[in-house]
């Protein structure tokens, strides 16, 4: 059994939250893991200590390259930076895209980008997206909204969610299941995201928090 964690940013009260509530003893780790939060440091020294093979994220990528980084999120970026120090954070921006494993590929967004958002319900994009993938399983994040449904040529499609800013409404900490037997299994978890909100506000600024609040993308 493998425990899918996605999109954590720093968010260690929903971090911990999911590792109570999740039966696996080995996991994989999509990306996003110390950026827009409240516990930069914390949070990777957090996930270093579990059996995980990790794959890197936009926002990791950002850490050291951010030609295509919004203005917005640049003094974000110097505050995990600050807290994770060179050595980490030239670790985090390191890591792999993707990897493959038992007929599954694990990525953080498409096949082939950190930033192309796989959509929600079968669309016309859905055959360009996954063009010549093999596998017959791809699991991916980056949007913050947890879902599954079929793809093209018959590949399962699943998105985790977000550990650390759910964006679908839903507030409570996300992450999957793969079971031995095949099946994926999305689950939630409650935790007091009140308090993890006010922690963003104060240590890193107002947009990440009413995020966790809304459970929204807002942009303001």
């Amino acid at each position: 059994m493998l425990g899918l964690l996605y999109d954590i940013h720093a968010n260690l009260p929903a971090l911990e939250a999911v590792l109570d509530d999740c039966p696996a003893e080995r996991f994989v780790l999509g990306g996003d893991y110390a950026e827009f939060g409240a516990w930069p440091r914390e949070t990777v020294e957090r996930l270093r200590e579990l059996d995980a093979e990790w794959i890197r994220g936009n926002v990791d990528r950002w850490l050291v390259d951010r030609a295509d980084a919004p203005d917005e999120v640049v003094p974000m970026l110097d505050k995990a930076r600050e807290a994770l120090g060179e050595e980490l954070t030239s670790w985090l921006a390191g890591l792999p895209e993707s990897f493959t494993d038992g007929g599954v590929l694990y990525c953080h967004a498409a096949p082939g980008s950190d930033m192309t958002p796989v959509p929600t319900a079968p669309s016309d994009e859905d055959a360009e997206l996954f063009l010549g993938v093999e596998a017959e399983r791809v699991v991916f994040g980056h949007t913050h909204v947890q879902f599954e449904r079929p793809g093209p040529g018959g590949i399962q499609l699943v998105n985790p969610g977000s550990v650390g800013i759910p964006l679908d409404g839903d507030r409570r900490a996300a992450y999957a299941l793969a079971h031995d037997d095949g099946r994926v299994e999305l689950r939630r978890v409650e935790y007091d995201w009140r308090a993890s909100a006010k922690a963003v506000r104060e240590e890193v600024g107002e947009l990440p928090a009413k995020r966790i609040e809304q459970a929204r993308f807002v942009v303001s």
